[in-house]
């Protein structure tokens, strides 16, 4: 039998810190043409890091953001908004490569300027972020492992979870491909990202 396949043009990309949701938007994005929404930007006031956005602005942002644009990619850790976007109906994409990877990458960072305002100012932080990845394994919050899961499962859309690293520097189409496939099966559980880029 078969089936007509809808290509995907707005994503949701969830995932712990150090997981490659960044990376991963941006490595989609350059090939789809795609706006990025880094969850960063809407979650906290303007200038700190230390105070959120009240909900509902931030949620209306997200909304905002998706209306305005034909393909988007909207990426970050908050359930919630993450949720906002699911109400437009984006290929959902949940990043779970594991502890030990998500604090590899963490480590790895590049300076995200966006972020903080020198590369000292980065690494000082560091430790502080490093506790709180190993911490998304336990907490129970909006950011937490449970959370995201629970976003995941309770998502009638189309959906992906990879629970391996993904390798963006291979030439090959076959992951470009799967990820734009809009028909994924809502009972599909993981994928090997190996078999997927090979």
């Amino acid at each position: 039998m078969n089936i007509a396949v809808c290509e995907a043009t707005c994503f949701a990309i969830l995932g712990n810190a150090g997981s490659g949701k960044s990376t991963l938007a941006r490595w989609l994005a350059s090939r789809i043409d795609a706006a990025i929404l880094d969850l960063d930007t809407v979650a906290w006031m303007p200038g700190s890091e230390v105070r959120r956005r009240p909900e509902a602005e931030s949620r209306e942002a997200v909304a905002a953001f998706c209306r305005g644009r034909e393909r988007w990619i909207v990426e970050g850790c908050y359930s919630g908004l993450i949720g906002e976007a699911l109400l437009f109906m984006p290929k959902l994409i949940f990043l779970n490569p594991g502890e030990a990877r998500c604090l590899a990458h963490c480590r790895e960072r590049a300076w995200e300027a966006h972020k903080y305002d020198t590369p000292q100012a980065q690494e000082a932080n560091l430790p502080l972020l490093l506790d709180w990845v190993r911490g998304y394994y336990k907490r129970e919050d909006e950011l937490s492992l449970a959370a995201h899961q629970a976003c995941f499962e309770g998502y009638r859309g189309p959906r992906q979870v990879f629970d391996s690293q993904l390798d963006l520097e291979s030439p090959s189409q076959r992951l470009l491909k799967d990820l734009l496939r809009n028909d994924v099966d809502p009972a599909f559980q993981s994928s090997s990202a190996k078999k997927l880029s090979a």
